[in-house]
């Protein structure tokens, strides 16, 4: 089960940074936490590329670590709370998530997840630090399109908090990965997100269709048992 649902929340991660309100400004976001420019990339600067990697790495080192210790915090909580308790938020955090799918299929749009909520980093330079308090202030906020995908994984990590810094660490790795990539390679990175950015509206579509999977199964307490059925059918083949 937690090699399964681990692997959901860093797809969950990865499908948070590919949606199509993230992905179109993720070159000219790390960029700008480089303090450099498109141009100086385009041309091949080796100063301007590696600055725009290592800032994109602290970045990413920022909103895992917060969501590594949110992940902890969860776990150390509510670890040893009755059966009871943790049927109780089951069948809550079933519902939410059912609930949070169904934003990502625009079925639902609550005031709330519509806005942009994040903490403002005003009068700070670019720079090393600037990068990773950037990255810590990303992960205590959220995109219209991340928040529906980041609030399903806290809800899974509540519901499983034996698990949870496993969950939030996943997810921080399935989001950071890609940002470190298109860091490593800016230009190539820019060039297929601009070829391929109007494909990127159906991984909301998809997203939004395992969410409410997702939920019913951690409704109906099925999650395990889904696990389980595929652990066996590793030792059918």
């Amino acid at each position: 089960m937690v090699e399964l649902t681990l692997f959901a929340a860093f797809a969950a991660g990865l499908a948070s940074f590919l949606s199509p309100c993230v992905l179109p400004l993720v070159p000219a976001f790390v960029a700008y936490l480089a303090g450099t420019s498109a141009t100086e990339v385009k041309h091949d600067k080796t100063r301007a590329k590696a600055a725009i990697f290592i800032n994109t790495v602290l970045f990413v080192v920022g909103f895992t670590l917060i969501f590594a210790l949110l992940g902890a915090l969860i776990n150390s909580v509510l670890i040893n709370v009755s059966y009871t308790v943790k049927d109780v938020l089951a069948k809550i955090g079933g519902i939410i998530i059912i609930l949070l799918g169904l934003v990502l299929l625009g079925v639902i749009k609550p005031a709330f997840l519509q806005q942009e909520h994040k903490l403002k980093l005003k009068g700070l330079k670019p720079g090393y630090l600037t990068s990773f308090l950037f990255g810590a202030a990303f992960a205590v906020g959220w995109t219209p399109c991340v928040g529906a995908i980041l609030g399903a994984i806290l809800t899974l990590a509540l519901t499983q908090p034996s698990i949870a810094f496993g969950l939030l660490f996943a997810y921080g790795l399935g989001l950071g990965l890609p940002f470190i990539a298109v860091g490593l390679f800016t230009s190539r990175a820019t060039e297929l997100i601009n070829r391929y950015q109007n494909v990127m509206k159906y991984v909301s579509i998809a997203a939004g269709i395992i969410l409410i999977m997702m939920g019913i199964l951690v409704f109906t307490n099925q999650l395990p048992r889904i696990a389980n059925l595929a652990f066996a059918g590793s030792f059918i083949k």
